[in-house]
């Protein structure tokens, strides 16, 4: 029962019936929160900027100069989605530190979704620009004729798994780093309620630690999510499009 407890938080459960049949779940909520949230920090016009301006305004520039490093200055036009994509999942992510805050990046279902989209995305704006060039990915160059067919059902395979890897290693790395939060807080519990006060200091000691260093995965990993995701449409740029 104490291990199950530690999935409730993963649990999408109903928050307002709508209608009939509708539901308005913790899982929406935290959505709309998080695009919210990223609403009122973004909407510092200030010539003089202050410090959340500055903050929001240097991840800015964190993520354009990463965009432009995997796909040159055309591929600027993609900046707008990856800004989009770091705000949602960074946020979902920080959001999801609070206490009886549903996370929704922990869950496969917005992960998976997210990433088997970006692939989709990626083949076919590949397919859009270049045709049935876009298909020699698949096909590595100099190889044996012989080899050609195993070679591109490996380069197929590997190509679809990106979209099940981007998703999962997102889930996965969200939900143990909330795990583990939740069993640290159990033990704190445990320490104070046994009348074990100084371990107990300690063990909040350790929980203020891990808390900073799941800001900093949070960020990290929606950092990476963009990364990977501006690697994959470089994949559609055959040919020197980058500029």
């Amino acid at each position: 029962m104490v291990g199950a407890a530690y999935f409730d938080q993963f649990n999408v459960v109903r928050v307002i019936g709508i209608g009939t049949g509708a539901v308005f779940t913790n899982f929406a909520m935290m959505i709309g929160a998080a695009i919210g949230v990223l609403w009122l920090l973004s909407g510092g016009r200030g010539l003089i900027p202050n410090r959340w301006q500055s903050g929001i305004e240097l991840i800015y520039l964190g993520i354009r100069a990463m965009v432009v490093e995997n796909l040159g200055g055309l591929g600027q036009r993609y900046l707008p989605i990856v800004i989009c994509l770091f705000g949602l999942i960074a946020g979902g992510n920080i959001l999801g530190l609070f206490p009886y805050v549903f996370t929704p990046t922990a869950h496969i279902a917005m992960t998976m979704g997210l990433s088997v989209s970006i692939i989709i995305g990626v083949v076919l704006l590949g397919l859009i620009k270049n045709g049935g060039v876009f298909l020699s990915i698949l096909m590595p160059g100099g190889v044996p004729l012989v080899l050609a067919p195993f070679l591109v059902l490996i380069e197929t395979l590997s190509f679809a798994t990106r979209g099940v890897s981007l998703g999962v290693r997102l889930a996965a790395n969200i939900s143990a780093g909330h795990i583990l939060f939740g069993i640290l807080s159990g033990f704190v519990c445990d320490l104070w309620l046994g009348g074990l006060g100084g371990l107990s200091v300690l063990a909040v000691g350790i929980m203020a630690f891990v808390t900073l260093l799941e800001i900093m995965v949070a960020i990290i990993q929606g950092y990476v999510f963009c990364l990977l995701t501006t690697i994959y449409v470089k994949d559609t740029m055959i040919g020197g499009e980058k500029g």
